[in-house]
């Protein structure tokens, strides 16, 4: 049984950092066909895809509204991916989820929701002063 578990939200100030973590069970990272990736859901917007990442090969996207402020990861030692976030900025708030799926081969597509079949709860991130 594939779950997924969020973790890290909370309220920042902007230009704060904050790191967001997501604990997965059912799915083994090193596995060359996983990818997890991290979506986001302002209030009142759709939810959109902020970061994928391919484990097993260190390969991530991002869209360019993040990329140069957002990197991706996965832990050494425990089926975790993380979502560092730095110079955070009060759009940036929103419901923060993590995804998992399996596919063979990596490209853009895994910042498309479609490409999705499990998904965690989601953590908030507040960006207000």
């Amino acid at each position: 049984q594939v779950q997924l578990v969020e973790s890290g939200g909370g309220l920042v100030q902007p230009g704060e950092s904050l790191r967001l973590s997501c604990a997965v069970f059912g799915f083994t990272l090193a596995d060359t066909d996983v990818y997890i990736g991290w979506f986001r859901q302002a209030p009142g917007k759709e939810r959109g895809g902020i970061s994928c990442l391919k484990p097993s090969l260190g390969y991530s996207w991002f869209p360019d509204s993040v990329r140069d402020r957002f990197t991706t990861s996965r832990g050494d030692t425990s089926n975790t991916v993380y979502l560092t976030m730095t110079d955070l900025r009060p759009e940036d708030t929103g419901l923060y989820y993590c995804a998992a799926g399996s596919r063979d081969g990596h490209g853009r597509w895994c910042l498309e929701s479609t490409s999705y079949a499990y998904w965690g709860h989601g953590t908030q991130v507040t960006v207000s002063s």
